[in-house]
């Protein structure tokens, strides 16, 4: 039979746009962002294996003025050009290791895109930096810069 029934294209046109309407939604809907993200360890071990760290996203945003390139970005660290509701990776989907990079005696020598493999040394990397320059920038040292002052106990 060279030409299907009204009813097979009814059903395959029906199909196709149930299908360009979740495409649509997905679209349109982009990464939603918590207020508050939350950043707890993966690893049942170490000092820290008890304490989680707190990213306040608006607050960083709002009152800080950070832009979402700041943060987020390319695999060769270069701003990514962002604006609320775009799709973002989140940071272990490049930084698959978890906790830092090994460390003392006979750990191995790791460049520095070896170390940012491992999701604690980007965040330290990231956060620090911009940490440091903001107190640097308004004479303060209201931005963390040690461990204590991001990871507390929940």
């Amino acid at each position: 039979m060279a030409f299907m029934n009204k009813r097979s294209i009814a059903l395959m046109i029906g199909v196709a746009m149930v299908a360009v309407l979740f495409a649509a939604a997905a679209v349109v809907a982009g990464t939603e962002v918590a207020d508050t993200i939350t950043f707890k360890p993966l690893l049942d071990k170490g000092k820290y294996k008890d304490k989680i760290a707190v990213l306040s996203h608006k607050k960083h945003v709002a009152e800080y003025g950070a832009a979402c390139g700041d943060c987020h970005h390319d695999d060769k660290g270069k701003p990514l050009d962002l604006k609320e509701g775009d799709n973002v990776q989140k940071c272990i989907e490049c930084h698959t290791k978890p906790g830092e990079r090994p460390k003392g005696k006979g750990a191995p020598k790791l460049s520095k895109k070896e170390r940012l493999e491992y999701r604690a040394e980007a965040f330290h990397y990231n956060c620090k930096a911009c940490h440091k320059a903001y107190n640097k920038k308004n004479k303060t040292k209201a931005a963390p810069t040690t461990c204590t002052k991001c990871h507390v106990k929940p």
